[in-house]
């Protein structure tokens, strides 16, 4: 197997990374844009998306393209930030050649993006998981992740009633993502009669939290929960919630799950308890993924790799559902796919672009990720 990294073409300086099969011409292929992380503290969780693009890549070619055509990807380094991102998708944008999108995981960038995405009027598959990207009224974003709509929903019943506590800090990005991932906890846990005792914001790429864990330690709270956009900032936040003596039950979104997280916190998320988009033993079509990605990369995947996965997956099956690269028609087929078992989860589209609709409850049992439940909602 050869990997993404190997397989790139540089096609010229700041222009990005062309990937395609070896012996297509580049008018024999169809080309998808993709906004991702190749420099930055996201470089290492833009690998993981790299190596699962790059494998549904070799499987819808090795089953005859789309169309009749080879795939192929344009890669553009959002260097892990706002300008960046937005930078990236103007490179691509500009070219007449790319039909469709793959955007960012991360939600502030999405968001960033968003009006220059309405303007280039082309599909763009992301994995940002605010659930406003899906409402504002912006008909080419689709999501191949579910919302933190559903991830606060399930956090909030699964330490309400499976850990039984009623006295909680939530800690966030005051960022898109973390800001509204926040509302969506508040809310979800009004539902459950219960205000938390400490909603603390934090500005991403800090250094030193410990403010913030002091504040937690303060709060009288007996469950934690969180929302990190940036696994390093996760990273720096656990051990100091470690050294200063916090040992509630801790609850967080799934950057908490991620490799990269694991590798930089270590111990100090050991017992910790997270949703997560995907896991190995979720699904059928989770575990045949798993087994994949393990035999290429010689390592487990995670999210950043299995919604790309899948946004490579679903733009194939509806460029060939269309029978064309139109993007009406292609935004039309994506709306259409129903019932598809992707690496995430099942599947169906919404008017509005959200295609998964659930979480999974997973905990860290001494470094290793297990599998607890997989909890499946409605908005």
């Amino acid at each position: 197997m050869v990997t993404l990294s190997r397989r790139a073409t540089l096609l010229g300086a700041g222009a990005g990374l062309a990937l395609r099969t070896t012996g297509a011409r580049a008018e024999d292929t169809l080309k998808i844009g993709v906004v991702s992380p190749l420099t930055g503290p996201a470089a290492e969780s833009g690998q993981f998306k790299q190596n699962g693009m790059q494998l549904a890549l070799d499987a819808v070619n090795a089953a005859g393209g789309v169309l009749g055509k080879k795939l192929e990807l344009v890669v553009e380094d959002d260097q892990t930030t706002n300008p960046g991102a937005v930078l990236a998708f103007s490179r691509l944008a500009g070219r007449d050649d790319i039909v469709a999108f793959i955007g960012p995981v991360r939600s502030t960038q999405v968001n960033s993006m968003a009006p220059d995405v309405l303007k280039a009027g082309k599909v763009m598959m992301i994995g940002g998981t605010d659930p406003s990207l899906t409402h504002l009224g912006n008909p080419w974003l689709f999501r191949c992740r579910p919302n933190d709509t559903y991830s606060a929903q399930v956090i909030a019943q699964f330490g309400v009633k499976e850990l039984n506590k009623r006295k909680w800090a939530v800690v966030f990005s005051t960022d898109t993502f973390g800001s509204n991932g926040n509302k969506a906890l508040t809310a979800a846990l009004e539902k459950e009669g219960i205000q938390p005792v400490l909603a603390q914001g934090y500005t991403n790429q800090q250094a030193d939290f410990t403010p913030v864990v002091l504040a937690v330690r303060q709060s009288g709270a007996d469950i934690l929960s969180s929302y990190f956009t940036y696994e390093n900032d996760l990273g720096v936040f656990a051990r100091q919630v470690r050294q200063l003596g916090v040992r509630i039950p801790w609850v967080g979104s799934p950057s908490i799950a991620n490799t990269t997280s694991l590798n930089l916190a270590g111990p100090a998320l050991y017992g910790t308890y997270g949703v997560s988009d995907f896991s190995a033993d979720a699904s059928p079509a989770a575990k045949a993924y798993a087994e994949k990605y393990q035999a290429a990369y010689k390592s487990m995947p995670d999210i950043q790799s299995s919604w790309a996965f899948d946004a490579v997956n679903i733009l194939a099956m509806a460029i060939n559902a269309a029978k064309s690269t139109d993007p009406q028609a292609m935004r039309k087929a994506v709306i259409a796919i129903k019932g598809y078992g992707g690496a995430e989860g099942e599947y169906n589209f919404d008017e509005n672009g959200d295609g998964l609709h659930g979480y999974n409850i997973v905990r860290n049992d001494n470094g290793k990720i297990v599998f607890d439940r997989h909890i499946e909602l409605t908005a």
